[in-house]
């Protein structure tokens, strides 16, 4: 289902151009994002201080860069620091590589940030797809082939080489090494000038659950889109994890919503925002902000850019609160914790939001079995109680709100 909704026709962008940006991915050359500074500079040192900048570090570069004091003796942690070749993460889990050879390899404890304990990490049997095709050892599955296409820009299968860690320029904008040489908007893909479907491909290439239409390849699995370069078709590449409606997995709930983080891309390409020809970065700009998530607007207002009182987009109603039933300014009346619940696993009970832009109401879930986006802030409260106050919303539908 999902692939046939990736594959809609283009809209918005010439045919011409399209195929201009898909033939200079192919031969244009990579060149890193410090070439990007000397035109760019205040782009660039605002992405240079953003989580996309610093997904993987090496600690002997970047000596603060480890949260926990691993001078602590902890079960879990059968590791020192001088063992850590690469160090994941910040916000919610930091996770650390050791290498050896050409490969890095996990470790097998993960620190969870929110609560500031250790956890053991190793991917368990019945999760991702990929783990009966590698020994249920960390020292035996090497991160090149599950991690580090997402975690570098131009990563070699062959040579295991990159042009650079992180999600750096040309992660998002393709090669540029034709655009240093000779700047203009034609040799480089510009995500703002892609038709709505490759807009979101630049950013859905890793913020999604998948497996590459082609696999093994060269005699190993791959969970990423190996071969994607920003401009191409993803559909080319890369396949989203497919559900069946009514089945709770590893990767959904039974609703089609993501069950687990960096499946934003697998909500978004459901959701009737992507249809209408809305982008990730019609909120997102990943250069960096100073709101969470790197959001054009603080969450409490971002949404209302385009959703307002007696909107055509709605929400229907003179004024937000007659929408939400929420006093304003409160939580309960911000868009984000109906339509967008933290109900996607992270790390133990630590959950991201959803983006179906889905409200899960309550009767729906319960006939389900998963959560709704009532009762994850009412939480003393259960679904019928949560069922009987949205049939006393004068200006909702008992059809929708109790069926």
């Amino acid at each position: 289902m999902f692939r046939i909704v990736h594959k809609l026709v283009a809209r918005g962008m010439p045919l011409l151009v399209f195929m201009a940006f898909a033939a200079h991915a192919q031969t244009a050359q990579f060149v890193g994002s410090t070439k990007c500074k000397r035109c760019h500079e205040q782009v660039f040192d605002r992405w240079s201080k953003t989580r996309m900048a610093n997904i993987v570090l090496d600690p002997a570069k970047h000596p603060d860069v480890i949260i926990p004091d691993l001078t602590k003796p902890d079960p879990l942690v059968k590791f020192t620091r001088k063992d850590i070749a690469f160090v994941y993460g910040s916000k919610w889990k930091q996770r650390y590589f050791t290498k050896v050879g050409d490969d890095f390899f996990p470790l097998g404890a993960q620190w969870d940030v929110t609560h500031k304990v250790w956890r053991s990490y190793m991917v368990q049997p019945g999760t991702d797809w990929w783990v009966p095709f590698y020994p249920a050892d960390n020292m035996k599955r090497p991160t090149g082939p599950t991690c580090d296409g997402c975690h570098s820009v131009n990563y070699d299968i062959r040579t295991k080489e990159v042009t650079e860690w992180n999600v750096g320029c040309e992660k998002c904008h393709g090669p540029g090494g034709e655009h240093v040489d000779r700047p203009s908007p034609s040799n480089i893909v510009n995500p703002a000038r892609l038709d709505f479907v490759h807009a979101s491909d630049v950013c859905i290439q890793c913020h999604s659950q998948g497996r590459p239409l082609k696999n093994p390849i060269e005699g190993k699995y791959f969970d990423w889109p190996v071969g994607f370069v920003v401009g191409q078709n993803l559909s080319d590449y890369w396949a989203l994890e497919d559900h069946t409606v009514g089945q709770l997995t590893f990767t959904h709930f039974p609703d089609g919503t993501a069950h687990k983080n960096r499946m934003q891309g697998n909500d978004f390409v459901q959701s009737a925002m992507y249809t209408h020809g809305v982008t990730c970065f019609s909120c997102h700009d990943v250069h960096g902000t100073q709101n969470n998530a790197d959001l054009l607007k603080p969450a409490s207002t971002m949404c209302l850019q385009c959703h307002g009182p007696s909107s055509p987009n709605g929400p229907r109603g003179l004024t937000i609160e007659q929408h939400t039933h929420h006093k304003a300014g409160s939580s309960g009346s911000e868009c984000i914790n109906c339509h967008m619940p933290r109900i996607e696993q992270t790390i133990a009970d630590v959950n991201v939001r959803s983006h179906t832009f889905r409200f899960i109401s309550p009767v729906e879930a319960e006939r389900l079995k998963m959560p709704n986006s009532c009762n994850l802030c009412h939480s003393e409260k259960n679904a019928e109680w949560a069922t009987e106050a949205l049939k006393q919303w004068r200006n909702e539908s008992p059809w929708r709100t109790a069926n």
